[in-house]
């Protein structure tokens, strides 16, 4: 019996240890589990350092003209001739088209038959009432007849000149809306006229800029299809109410447009001065993590990892942004001048992670990119 004791209580002791042991093994893989790091992320990497920036805000315009209109038809009548071509240039006063005026001009001539004789029978009674013979009364009746004889003629003599349209200011014609032997009723349109020379640009500045939007600032206009060309202009006027929807307000700028490189409704960029330079470190755009809570970056430092070893990790830091310029934001705070800053790869990075520097192909950065044609 006492042997079968000790049987059993030694096949015990050993199940006992070999559970232990298996057990041991089981916590031991855990822990090395645990202290596993993932390989290092391949990112390309910038050191900062400060910039002076000019305090330029930049938007979108749109080209407007200073004076524009569709050039109609005052009266209406048959086009009997179009002395224009469409997209060319005008002078104020040129004539664009002229209107059949036959039946007018007939008009005129019997009225200056009636004006004539009028004249010839005013003098008549103004000497005979020199000379006592007839009455004051009919003097004056001469008179009337005299005059209305002449406003009657001024009158067709000004329907004859309004149905010759001349071109109200100098500018450029678009396309001829009308053609040769064509009725028109009075207001009908002809011909779409621009001047170009100068322009206006309109664009929106948020409300609370638009005290440094003052008039008399100068201001620089580019055109994505014109990269080799830059217009100045200066402020001549800012609107009087804010736009409810957009919290912005309006601003007007007259540009030199010598060429007629702008044309109205034209989208354009705008670079507004709104003072002195300022301080800031430039990182590419891609270098920031933008989120709800606030924007970031992730600086390259060395870490250690729960083993004590050292290794090149990222810490992430939060930034202040304010403007950009081109492929380039500017931070105002949050890191300093020597920083190694991640600018690529940011979107599979976490705090704390480990990271392999490869600045063999780098991101975009610069103020004034020029993309090339597609």
């Amino acid at each position: 019996m006492a042997k079968r004791m000790v049987l059993v209580l030694g096949v015990t002791v050993v199940l006992l240890t070999a559970l232990g042991f298996i057990k041991f093994r089981q916590i031991h893989e855990a822990v090395q589990a645990s202290a596993f790091q993932p390989p290092p992320e391949a990112v390309t990497s910038i050191v900062v350092h400060r910039e002076e920036w000019p305090a330029t805000m930049t938007v979108i315009g749109t080209m407007e003209a200073v004076q524009g209109v569709t050039v109609s038809a005052d009266l209406p009548g048959t086009v009997s001739r179009i002395a224009f071509d469409s997209g060319k240039s005008v002078h104020a006063g040129d004539i664009l088209v002229e209107l059949d005026t036959r039946q007018e001009r007939a008009q005129l001539a019997s009225l200056e038959a009636q004006r004539d004789l009028a004249k010839i029978n005013f003098g008549r009674t103004q000497q005979l009432v020199d000379e006592g013979v007839i009455s004051r009364a009919e003097y004056d009746q001469a008179t009337s007849q005299q005059k209305a004889t002449e406003a009657n003629v001024a009158e067709v003599r000004a329907i004859i000149e309004r149905k010759t349209i001349r071109a109200p200011f100098s500018g450029i014609l678009g396309i001829r809306q009308i053609n040769l032997g064509q009725y028109l009723s009075a207001g009908q349109a002809i011909v779409p006229l621009q001047a170009l020379n100068p322009i206006y640009v309109d664009f929106g500045v948020p409300q609370q800029t638009v005290s440094k939007a003052l008039v008399g600032r100068t201001l620089r206009v580019t055109k994505e299809d014109l990269p080799s060309a830059a217009f100045s202009g200066r402020v001549n006027a800012v609107d009087s109410v804010v736009n409810e929807a957009t919290r912005n307000i309006q601003v007007q700028a007259t540009l030199a447009n010598p060429d007629g490189k702008l044309r109205p409704g034209m989208f354009v960029q705008v670079d507004l001065p709104l003072g002195a330079a300022r301080s800031v470190i430039a990182l590419p755009a891609s270098a920031i993590n933008y989120a709800p809570y606030g924007d970031s970056v992730f600086v390259i430092t060395d870490l250690k990892d729960p083993s004590g070893k050292t290794y090149r990790g990222v810490q992430q830091q939060f930034v202040k942004v304010e403007g950009s310029h081109g492929d380039q934001v500017a931070i105002i705070s949050g890191i300093k001048p020597g920083d190694e800053v991640v600018t690529s790869g940011v979107f599979k990075l976490r705090n704390g992670a480990a990271v392999q520097v490869n600045n063999k192909v780098q991101p975009g950065n610069n103020p004034a990119p020029k993309p090339e044609d597609s």
